[in-house]
């Protein structure tokens, strides 16, 4: 029901923009609402406290069913006139923040569609910031569990209870206050108002979507460029680590934090890498190749997805390391998708210490985080998610190998879809639209399954979740 009165807002985008009103959304409002009602009715003097189970169903049902109501104005919507499958792919798109879309001429549309898909991926951003501070350390999920001390507010077993609602709050201010930031910094810069909304929010949630067809090149200005890095930057680091500098009014620890050390590395040097070959490769000018690597890498680093050029068109092997380094994603506790820094960060030091052991055979390693040493459960849980991560992209590969699509496309459309990053290589380089409708499924199950971490939504297919 709350979901529902976001529809009612790009009314009044119309209204301010005096174009025809859409009651499409008016219809998506009414039909939303009504289903919630119904829903909450029979059960509203329920209270129960939340089992880890019933965080599970939660968490996936969250992201599944809203996905799926979301799609309504983008159906009902008769200049665009989607097929369901393809408002379906749209709206999940847009609140797992993955930036895939089968929508073009994005700029003739109205005002208040461009606005709703912005939304979508800034309200997704938010339930992202909230199931991976707040919901998946107390379900453990990976490895996750090592932010359950960075948590803010009183969240430290391991149940889900109603003090999560005191995170969930803390997030929301912090949240929109970089969103705030982030509008105030792009009008600054040069775009309108609505323009710097509507990308402040796709910033922040790392999404991706732009309400130009030529993203980011349609303002072709480095300070608008700027701006977007130093927020997709901020919004790549773990949100905890954002309520720590509010609270201490500092921001010594991010310096210390061995994750946003790693973070920072890669982003340093596959950005010199990039740099470099597109200097001696004579595709730009000197200045123009550290603009164009810059903000490429950040925005394909931390999975958002924005654009300046067609990165697919650069030379050498470019556009492999670029989509590859989608892979490693955020921080954890941000919005950025992949397998996450520390993840990718552990494995790294796992792999090392193996190599140590068989040098030394008898001797003893700890893997450690700064001077923190990591619990060996923690370890084997990132290389279970690991394993069921390739897994799945393997499945997920031949699922789509099997509709007819060549096998670049197909390899960069899960790739890009599981990562939650948005552009691919080959037929999906700028968008989805040409793919068949069962193809177009199965990216839908791939975007909810990298949203979600994989296992919070695999886990409840096992006939072990639910018996008693």
């Amino acid at each position: 029901m709350v979901f529902s009165l976001t529809m009612l807002a790009p009314m009044v985008v119309s209204l301010i923009y005096n174009e025809p009103q859409n009651y499409g959304f008016l219809d998506a409002f009414g039909i939303t609402f009504t289903t919630g009602l119904v829903l909450w009715l029979p059960f509203r003097n329920t209270r129960e406290e939340l089992r880890t189970r019933d965080g599970f169903i939660i968490t996936a049902i969250f992201w599944t069913v809203l996905g799926l109501f979301g799609a309504l104005p983008f159906y009902l919507d008769e200049v665009l006139n989607l097929s369901p499958v393809d408002a379906i792919f749209e709206s999940i798109s847009g609140l797992t923040t993955t930036g895939a879309t089968v929508i073009t001429n994005l700029d003739s549309l109205h005002h208040s569609i461009l606005f709703y898909r912005q939304q979508l991926q800034w309200l997704g951003g938010m339930g992202i910031i909230v199931l991976a501070v707040a919901i998946l350390p107390m379900l453990g999920i990976g490895g996750m569990q090592l932010y359950r001390a960075e948590t803010p507010g009183p969240v430290k077993d391991t149940k889900l209870t109603p003090r999560i609602t005191e995170t969930a709050k803390a997030l929301w201010y912090i949240y929109a206050s970089l969103t705030l930031a982030c509008m105030l910094a792009y009008w600054a810069a040069g775009m309108t108002l609505f323009d710097a909304i509507c990308h402040s929010f796709s910033t922040v949630a790392i999404g991706g979507f732009s309400t130009h067809d030529a993203s980011f090149g349609y303002f072709d200005s480095p300070l608008i460029e700027s701006v977007g890095i130093i927020f997709m930057v901020l919004a790549g680091i773990n949100f905890a680590l954002h309520f720590t500098a509010w609270q201490r009014r500092g921001i010594s620890h991010y310096l210390t934090d061995p994750e946003v050390q790693f973070y920072f590395f890669i982003l340093a040097s596959v950005s010199t890498v990039t740099f470099s070959v597109l200097v001696f490769s004579g595709f730009y000018e000197p200045l123009d190749a550290f603009r164009a690597a810059i903000f490429e890498v950040v925005s394909i680093a931390t999975t958002a997805g924005f654009a300046t050029d067609n990165f697919a068109l650069w030379p050498t092997v470019l556009p492999f390391l670029l989509f590859l380094t989608g892979f490693t994603g955020g921080c954890a506790g941000s919005t950025g998708g992949g397998m996450k820094v520390i993840r990718v960060l552990l494995l790294t030091k796992q792999g090392w210490r193996e190599i140590k052991r068989l040098i030394h055979p008898t001797a003893v390693f700890s893997i450690k985080l700064g001077r923190n040493p990591v619990p060996e459960r923690v370890i084997e849980s990132v290389w279970g998610f690991f394993s069921i991560y390739m897994l799945v992209f393997v499945f997920m590969l031949m699922a789509l190998l099997a509709t007819g699509i060549d096998q670049v496309t197909a390899w960069t459309a899960i790739g890009a879809t599981l990562n939650n990053l948005g552009p691919g290589l080959g037929d999906v380089a700028s968008n989805y639209r040409s793919l068949n409708d069962t193809a177009k499924w199965v990216l839908c199950f791939s975007m909810l399954l990298g949203r979600l971490e994989v296992f919070t939504l695999i886990v409840i297919f096992s006939p072990m979740f639910w018996r008693k």
